[in-house]
């Protein structure tokens, strides 16, 4: 098997990174313009159904970058809130440190099968590359090791959990934009090539591949032209994303999975008191007042929750100015014609939201860009209820479960069973308490003229 992935280095030359790059809608490091060739692709082809069912249970496997719980909760939220009537169930199991043969938390027959197999998960994402490439320029021994491992991997969980739909993640970027590179050609080059092993696995298995490094390069180049101190922030230690780096890989696997655009999309045409569209929402009580108008709307869905706190995580601001992450998997516009006056106040459920351009208003407003909207607050407390039922889970199994010793599986003594047991059962009324969440409301809109 080995022989035949013999690599060299030297193969991967700007040629092949370019390819890579044109495979993200990547060309000369820029991403390519707001979805103008996505919308149209869409428009005539039939919507491919989301990767995901219904009453799939989803384990997250990878190294540090996926312990750190942010891509992963990004994805979490962004399938529940779009698909609320889906039974989905999330389980992270990052361990920092990890390779294809394992790590901290074991050898890897041990963290498959205590981390993954015992959830008998219908759906494994697998993130690893970024400690496997051992820091350091291609080595062929090393990535021998790597690919073979990886094989094992996937041949274990299609042996054990038959029928398993798996996602490759290549590993995403080690940060050579924004700092000088260690060694010529800087170990991403080394990423890449790992990257397009990944790639290869994935036609052999038939399994879909998300590139997260191709992505994060190209956000990585406009953000440096954009804010070079603010594009540092992306990756800050080159290795471990912030949110906006970590906003770039979930945006990759949604894209695999056929994530769709749309939260909802409403038109109205104040000329006639007509609503134009109402995609996935209904809109209803529309009455002019004068210059002004009052509409009642109910989505069906909320919008997509991540970490938008521009005074806690700046990278997330600049990292959605570089990207179009928004029109591709959170587009939530209200879009108004025919009005009299230039500047409206918008009020929703009695709330001062802001006076907006008529302008505006007549080309599309993106209403999840505004924190003052009641939806937008409605899904940052599912953003928060995610990360509780996850904590919950990770205090159950790094804090309590392998408190006992690295196997943590039959060998769970009696007075920490309780322990696990009371967790499982907090855990149990947070998610509850997530889906209760996920009910959408109806909401009132008012716009008045303003000075």
């Amino acid at each position: 098997m080995t022989s035949s992935w013999k690599l060299n280095a030297k193969l991967y030359t700007s040629a092949t990174l370019a390819g890579v790059l044109a495979l993200c809608g990547v060309v000369g490091g820029m991403v390519r313009p707001a979805h103008a060739a996505d919308a149209g692709s869409k428009s005539s082809h039939k919507p491919v159904p989301l990767y995901l069912k219904d009453n799939d249970r989803i384990v997250f496997y990878g190294d540090s970058i996926t312990d750190q719980r942010l891509y992963t909760t990004y994805i979490e939220t962004y399938c529940l809130t779009r698909f609320p009537k889906k039974n989905l169930t999330f389980i992270h199991s990052g361990w920092g440190g990890d390779r294809v043969t394992g790590g901290g938390g074991g050898p890897i027959d041990l963290r498959l099968k205590r981390d993954v197999l015992v959830y008998k998960p219908t759906v494994v994402t697998i993130c690893l590359g970024m400690n496997d490439g051992s820091y350091r320029a291609f080595n062929q021994d090393i990535f021998n090791t790597y690919v073979n491992g990886y094989r094992h991997i996937i041949d274990t969980l299609q042996k054990e959990l038959p029928g398993v739909r798996i996602t490759l993640l290549t590993a995403p970027a080690y940060d050579d934009v924004t700092r000088n590179p260690s060694f010529p050609g800087g170990y991403n080059s080394t990423l890449v090539t790992y990257g397009e092993a990944v790639r290869q696995l994935g036609v052999e298995y038939n399994l879909p591949v998300a590139d997260t490094n191709a992505p994060l390069v190209a956000a990585l180049n406009r953000a440096q032209t954009a804010d070079a101190p603010g594009a540092a922030k992306i990756i800050p230690d080159r290795v471990h994303p912030g949110p906006g780096g970590h906003l770039i890989m979930a945006a990759a696997v949604l894209k695999a999975w056929n994530a769709p655009a749309t939260v909802a999309d409403i038109e109205i045409d104040a000329a006639t008191s007509r609503v134009v569209k109402q995609e996935n929402s209904k809109v209803s009580n529309l009455k002019l007042n004068g210059e002004g108008l009052t509409f009642t709307h109910l989505d069906n869905t909320l919008p997509w929750p991540f970490d938008r706190d521009t005074e806690r995580n700046p990278d997330a601001k600049l990292t959605l100015a570089v990207s179009d992450i928004e029109s591709l998997f959170n587009r939530y516009t209200l879009k108004i014609t025919g009005l009299k006056a230039a500047h409206y106040q918008v009020t929703v459920d009695g709330k001062a939201i802001g006076v907006v351009d008529a302008s505006a208003l007549a080309s599309g407003v993106d209403l999840a860009a505004l924190p003052g909207l009641p939806s937008n607050q409605q899904a940052a407390l599912v953003l928060g209820l995610t990360r509780k039922h996850n904590d919950l889970h990770f205090r159950r199994w790094r804090q309590v479960q392998l408190a006992n010793g690295r196997k943590g599986i039959d060998d769970v003594p009696a007075d920490v069973q309780t322990q696990l047991t009371a967790l499982d059962g907090q855990e149990a009324d947070a998610l509850k308490e997530l889906h209760a969440m996920l009910i959408t409301k109806p909401h009132n809109v008012e716009l008045t003229p303003a000075p």
